[in-house]
């Protein structure tokens, strides 16, 4: 087996208090060797090393009078918007979720950030609207590239999708690593590895802890009852969605986030991976399911079609389910 040893000098401390994934892997090299690789350590990419990009070198998008265009041209993407009289046409800058279901990207236009009003989504391998922009048609070019986004908007989306350069408001790219790292979750490490202050213990969390901490960029169960949506929409909230099931107990750690998903690691596909995670709270149930005795995650937990999100979602909410019922928002 070969030791990796990262060496780590005070002085990059100096500045941040955050220390870099790297450094963390001296003590946790199995969490290190997953984690940047996943869905989540890919959240963020800069548009020049995007995959997505790199291998659809150009995309395009009809709607009424306007056409939007992505085209990769040397290492550099550009996002084009015209009406066939003005077009707008700037580089992309960001990229937006790794394409397990959509990417979106944000870009600048005359000193403002836009979300783009299109996104990638994977299952069609093609352009459609943004989730969020289906509700309205555009009504100039300007509507057409995307929607300008509020200095809170622009602090959220980073916050959740990088690593650092979101202590304020003011988002610092020049101090944000992309991708959510080992440090977004468990908080700024520099403190740990010079004065061996502690770190916040994630493992000892309750499941209502949890889904407080995984709810600040998947949605608390507090932001949706409060806010919305209250329709299908709320379907890819999950902590919203669990805090729903009749067998959720904010106490017990066995209906936690972490107690079926390792967030260093790559989600499980496969549904017969779960049948011992529902077992380790029903298996003693002498009302145990009559229908099945494995993938119990297909029936209890369906997956659901999200209307313009050419993806379905894990229903989060575990019930029986049964045929034609609306849909428990």
């Amino acid at each position: 087996m070969k030791c990796v040893v990262f060496f780590v000098t005070l002085s990059a401390f100096a500045e941040s208090p955050y220390a870099g994934s790297a450094a963390c892997a001296t003590c946790h090299r199995a969490q290190f060797s997953t984690q940047p690789r996943t869905p989540m350590g890919h959240a963020l990419e800069r548009a020049a090393d995007c995959e997505i990009l790199r291998t659809h070198a150009r995309l395009s998008f009809k709607e009424g009078i306007y056409s939007t265009t992505i085209a990769r041209e040397g290492d550099k993407s550009f996002y084009s918007v015209t009406d066939g009289a003005r077009t707008i046409r700037v580089p992309l800058d960001w990229a937006f979720g790794l394409g397990l279901a959509g990417q979106t990207y944000v870009l600048q236009y005359q000193g403002e950030w836009y979300e783009s009003r299109m996104s990638f989504y994977n299952e069609i391998a093609s352009l459609d609207l943004t989730m969020g922009a289906q509700g309205y048609r555009p009504h100039s070019l300007e509507e057409a590239f995307g929607r300008k986004m509020s200095i809170r908007d622009q602090h959220d989306c980073f916050a959740c999708h990088s690593t650092g350069g979101t202590e304020t408001m003011e988002v610092r790219l020049d101090k944000m690593t992309p991708g959510v790292q080992c440090e977004n979750c468990h908080g700024p490490a520099a403190a740990h590895l010079t004065s061996r202050a502690p770190m916040p213990k994630l493992a000892k969390l309750s499941a209502e802890e949890a889904s407080e901490a995984c709810g600040r960029c998947h949605r608390t169960w507090s932001q949706i009852a409060l806010d919305g949506p209250h329709d299908i929409r709320n379907v890819r909230f999950q902590p919203y969605r669990l805090t729903n099931s009749k067998c959720y107990d904010s106490a017990d750690a066995r209906i936690r986030c972490a107690a079926c998903h390792d967030p260093h690691r790559d989600v499980e596909t496969k549904s017969s991976a779960y049948d011992a995670k529902c077992l380790a709270c029903h298996g003693a149930s002498s009302k145990l399911c009559k229908v099945a005795t494995e993938n119990c995650s297909t029936c209890h937990m369906p997956k659901l079609e999200l209307p313009g999100a050419h993806h379905k979602f894990t229903d989060h909410n575990i019930r029986i389910v049964r045929a034609h019922e609306p849909y428990p928002s």
